[in-house]
């Protein structure tokens, strides 16, 4: 059947939380009044067991079913936080908080998971432990990796783990996953650029940061082009460049440049950083200056295991009726942190013809709910079948 009809009973009311995370966004760890809802919510559903604080502010459901022949333990994330930008969707019940706005769809994301743990918390139709994991600051905070270290996986025995995105442009309730790389690991640079200030009438007196700055910039650029193996995807972006002087007339003595690395393979992981570094040092020796480099190395590769891959296509057939083959995308995702850690997959929901993921006048689907939730309680209703 495509849809569970006690979750599309469950539609209105599924949509009213989501609306109402909506309207109260909270960005990274802050999600107190988020983590707090969820944990009544749980509360009220009648979860074994409900426990917050894990990774500052999430907030974890134990579900046990009719039965635990199999001991088989299945996790299902959502994230919680909002991003750090101000709503201009007009909607009636858009943020209330200046500057913070759920344009990413985590409020919907957190809804059908608590949907999904109503389901089975009265249904119980299923062998083995249900966990349902509510996530802060996956955008740009690590939440998930915070949470493993705080022992989520062997504190509730976690065996499995699954998690969606919703994603627009793909026609509203279609399934898409794929087996191995799906999102990049997502790395920054910070480049801190010095010379030797002088008189822009006197180049021959300086170490030009202007010129070290610009060979530097088309240098990086030759990293992907000619180092990296042109069959895989690997993505290199400067985006922020800011000198000492902001004068016509004088040579800065210093400079910074900022930017991003995307890429699929630890291998071009490690290729990418070590030739940075090395083109760095390079032009600070032709042109007598200093490049101090800092890489920081941000989420991992977000990688489905083949077999979990597998079950997760089949439950959303089972739901949607189709699920077709995902791109690979060089956009980052934390839930990668889970995935190094235990099998599992990652799997996107269409949500229809919407303004993109992080834009002001971005809005979850609540079309897609329903969907959303079935998919859910389907993985953990198909990996534990009640026996």
């Amino acid at each position: 059947m495509p849809i569970k009809n006690r979750l599309a009973e469950m539609h209105e009311e599924i949509t009213g939380w989501r609306r109402d995370i909506h309207r109260h966004p909270e960005i990274l760890y802050d999600t107190h009044r988020t983590s707090a809802l969820v944990a009544e919510r749980l509360k009220e559903f009648g979860c074994d067991e409900v426990v917050t604080g894990i990774g500052r502010t999430g907030v974890v459901g134990v579900i046990r079913g009719k039965t635990d022949t199999q001991g088989r333990v299945i996790g299902l994330r959502a994230d919680m936080d909002a991003l750090p930008m101000q709503e201009q969707t007009g909607l009636d019940y858009a943020s209330e908080t200046a500057g913070a706005m759920h344009a990413c769809g985590h409020d919907g994301h957190t809804a059908m998971v608590l949907g999904a743990a109503k389901y089975l918390s009265e249904t119980r139709n299923f062998d083995g432990t249900a966990i349902v994991i509510f996530q802060p600051a996956e955008e740009g905070g690590n939440g998930a990796e915070a949470m493993c270290k705080d022992g989520l996986m062997d504190r509730f025995g976690i065996q499995e783990v699954y998690a969606m995105h919703n994603v627009p442009g793909l026609a509203t309730g279609q399934f898409a996953i794929r087996s191995g790389p799906l999102l990049a690991a997502a790395d920054e640079f910070d480049l801190y650029v010095e010379g030797r200030g002088g008189h822009a009438a006197k180049p021959q007196e300086t170490v030009d940061t202007t010129v070290m700055l610009s060979q530097l910039i088309v240098a990086l650029q030759t990293i992907v082009s000619r180092n990296a193996d042109p069959t895989l995807q690997a993505v290199l972006s400067v985006t922020s460049v800011e000198t000492s002087s902001k004068a016509f007339n004088v040579i800065p003595q210093s400079a910074r440049v900022r930017g991003t690395v995307r890429t699929h393979s630890n291998d071009m992981r490690d290729l990418i950083e070590q030739r940075l570094k090395e083109v760095c040092a390079g032009i600070a020796e032709t042109f007598g200056g200093t490049v101090n480099v800092t890489y920081t190395r941000g989420v991992p590769v977000t990688i489905n295991a083949e077999e979990q891959t597998g079950y997760a296509a089949e439950a959303a057939i089972s739901v949607g009726g189709s699920c077709d083959e995902a791109p690979m995308v060089m956009g980052g995702e934390d839930f990668s942190f889970m995935l190094e850690e235990r099998p599992g997959a990652f799997i996107i929901l269409g949500n229809g013809d919407s303004a993109g993921l992080h834009h002001p006048e971005y809005n979850f689907n609540d079309e897609i709910i329903p969907m959303g939730c079935s998919w859910f309680a389907e993985m953990v209703e198909r990996r534990m079948p009640a026996a």
